[in-house]
């Protein structure tokens, strides 16, 4: 699944349309013999959720342009034999532009500061913690209604992974668990609103939005990133 998300971000740029970064994931991905889960699991209308600027998650492809600065959001959950995968990154279409430049690199970043501590033992709440710590670090905040889980044998199975600190989550990572990592972030308030296409969540207050997850698999040492590569 890997080769079709970064074939998407590859074609990122000013001019192409949703649609068509749609349809080259979709290409690829059935070239390894896989597929897209939303549109099985859930009816979603695209392979890949594709996001633009205030757009945070779950955005529908199809005929919205692509322009210079734009911050695009790719978002796919793969099937194959049975088992599910689920990876997103965020990629800024032609000319850069600050602050969406840095806002990807923080979700980037604090993922990875997540992942050093996603070993059996720790609590899932810590996962939130480094998330949240980094976000803020940066001058960002978390979208707190949105949030990693675990995956497998569907897109979403528990645990809920929470990109905030919250100390009611009590439970423990283990061994050979198998989550997402995903902070979902914004420049702005970080509060979400639904849109009328019953799929899309936006900023509340149109600020801009990134995204970045990889699957991985818990052990006593570092995690196994199973979309890294």
């Amino acid at each position: 699944m890997r080769q079709a998300l970064d074939a998407s971000a590859a074609a990122v740029r000013p001019g192409i349309t949703t649609g068509e970064l749609d349809e080259i994931g979709a290409r690829v991905l059935a070239g390894q013999g896989a597929e897209s889960a939303p549109p099985k699991v859930y009816g979603f209308p695209g392979a890949l959720c594709i996001s633009v600027n205030d757009e945070a998650i779950h955005g529908i492809p199809g005929a919205r342009v692509i322009q210079s600065g734009d911050l695009v959001k790719l978002d796919l959950v793969a099937e194959k034999d049975g088992f599910f995968a689920d990876a997103a990154v965020t990629v800024q279409a032609g000319t850069a532009h600050e602050p969406a430049g840095a806002l990807a690199r923080c979700a980037e970043s604090a993922f990875h500061q997540a992942a050093r501590i996603a070993r059996a033992g720790n609590r899932v709440s810590e996962i939130g913690r480094a998330v949240e710590q980094e976000t803020h670090r940066c001058g960002f905040r978390v979208m707190r209604e949105l949030c990693g889980h675990g995956v497998g044998r569907t897109i979403h199975e528990p645990p809920q992974v929470p990109n905030y600190h919250d100390p009611r989550m009590t439970a423990r990572l283990t061994e050979g668990l198998v989550i997402t990592i995903e902070p979902i972030i914004a420049a702005g308030s970080g509060r979400g609103a639904l849109q009328s296409d019953g799929w899309t969540v936006r900023t509340a207050d149109g600020s801009l939005s990134a995204h970045y997850e990889h699957t991985l698999v818990i052990t006593k040492g570092a995690p196994v990133l199973l979309t890294a590569a």
